[in-house]
């Protein structure tokens, strides 16, 4: 049913002309999955992978006799002359070569012992591998600011529900008063208060709403569908609770192993370890193999004949002397992973003080959604009663008033204690390199 409804809504987004209707909705799992196809971030580090791939098959060509055909025509305007004195008299003139000269072949050449090259080829491998986890670097953080702005529509609906209740409440309360003054029951300020308080809430209520089109408007910017696309979220912050009351994931068994910057260094670590031993490699001879078949014709006339020949040649270089360039470069990639190293232990200490902050944020929220969830209840029964008191005239429109914020406080409380919890764990599952599971995958992997 799931995967249904998943590839409905994906026929969907992508037709342009169908739209959904109000009442069908995504879940988060949903959105993660459409973001993941249709995000151009994705589509970018694909087409980086698949590239690298390209560079990685290149390189290795090298390994691979480079063949190549030849062939040469070349027409005699003026013949050379030679002089040839012998003694006799004047010297005799000779017109030397002929008038017509075509040469064809076939040469090849390969590698035989080329250290340097070898190290290439290993250093295209982790070209690729850093591709690669670029890409997973992407989809990681795709599916965190997914997470975040969903959890963002949830708290923006959040606070226009309560929004909302406030200002039903207060047009409740008005027409109450409006009764109430009119037979002379309630003071003309009594009346005003009231009417000020619908003419507050009313404004509240329209910027609530327009935040839930904002929010909304960023989840489908981030899911790289068009923004027109009518879509509405499945969903509440309460569904959240457990995970909130449980808070698991604040522990001390957190580890960034697979943490994608951290990998990241770690690659460019070892690619600057291999270019520094392809350079060291470069003190080392290189032994190269040649061959060559060839047909030569030459006559004034085409009807020449072709004579073949073939050679086979081996060719070895042994570097002497260069200006010191390869040691010096040999120091500056030294001085590159020195560098590259000293970052590595900066983002280690970042990392940590990042996990730190998430992690008392995170039982922040616990401590305010627990106090929230405590104070709501009390809230919601002081107001109960104070509005049955208000109807009954042993209560002002002010206690009213104050037992209407006391319970708005309180449930904006706790739906911004979810949310902020919610939002910190997706950022430690970012941290800690959590890759987002697709259910076809758990399905391929249960059947393994």
């Amino acid at each position: 049913m799931l995967k249904l409804k998943q590839l409905l809504l994906l026929i969907a987004l992508l037709s342009g002309s169908i739209f959904l209707n109000a009442q069908e909705k995504i879940t988060l799992d949903e959105a993660i999955e459409i973001a993941l196809s249709e995000s151009n971030t994705i589509k970018i580090a694909d087409m980086t992978i698949e590239k690298t791939g390209y560079a990685k098959k290149g390189a290795y060509s090298a390994l691979y006799p480079n063949i190549s055909a030849t062939g040469n025509y070349q027409r005699t305007l003026k013949k050379q002359v030679m002089v040839m004195d012998m003694g006799m008299g004047e010297p005799l003139e000779i017109e030397v070569g002929t008038d017509n000269n075509v040469s064809a072949g076939i040469t090849a050449a390969m590698p035989l012992v080329n250290a340097q090259l070898w190290q290439s080829l290993k250093l295209s491998a982790l070209d690729v591998e850093l591709a690669i986890e670029q890409a997973r670097s992407s989809k990681i953080s795709l599916v965190s600011q997914v997470k975040q702005s969903f959890y963002a529509v949830l708290l923006a609906k959040e606070a226009y529900n309560v929004y909302k209740e406030v200002y039903d409440n207060a047009q409740k309360n008005f027409e109450d008063t409006e009764k109430k003054y009119k037979v002379g029951k309630a003071s003309e300020f009594e009346y005003l208060r009231a009417k000020v308080n619908v003419n507050n809430a009313e404004p509240e209520v329209f910027n609530a709403e327009n935040s839930v089109v904002l929010a909304i408007w960023q989840l489908k910017a981030i899911m790289g569908i068009d923004l027109n696309t009518n879509i509405d979220i499945e969903g509440r912050l309460a569904d959240y609770e457990d995970e909130v009351l449980s808070s698991m994931l604040v522990s001390d068994s957190i580890s960034f192993e697979n943490n994608t910057n951290l990998l990241q260094l770690k690659l460019q670590d070892e690619m600057l370890s291999r270019t520094i031993k392809m350079s060291k490699f470069q003190y080392i001879p290189t032994l190269s193999a040649q061959f060559a078949y060839n047909y030569n014709a030459m006559g004034n006339t085409f009807d020449m004949n072709w004579n073949p020949y073939s050679v086979v040649a081996l060719s070895l270089n042994i570097p002497i002397f260069d200006g010191f360039s390869k040691r010096n470069n040999i120091r500056q990639y030294k001085k590159t992973q020195d560098i590259l190293r000293l970052n590595i232990e900066d983002t280690e200490r970042n990392l940590n003080i990042a996990l730190e902050n998430y992690k008392n944020q995170m039982n922040t929220s616990v401590k305010r959604y627990t106090a929230a969830e405590a104070t709501l209840e009390m809230a919601q029964k002081s107001y109960d009663i104070s509005e049955k008191m208000y109807e009954l005239g042993k209560a002002t429109l002010v206690e009213l008033n104050d037992a209407q914020l006391a319970l708005t406080q309180a449930q904006l409380t706790m739906s911004q204690a979810i949310y902020q919890f919610m939002i910190n764990k997706a950022s430690i599952d970012e941290l800690m390199g959590v890759e987002y599971v697709t259910e076809n995958k758990e399905n391929n992997d249960d059947n393994q």
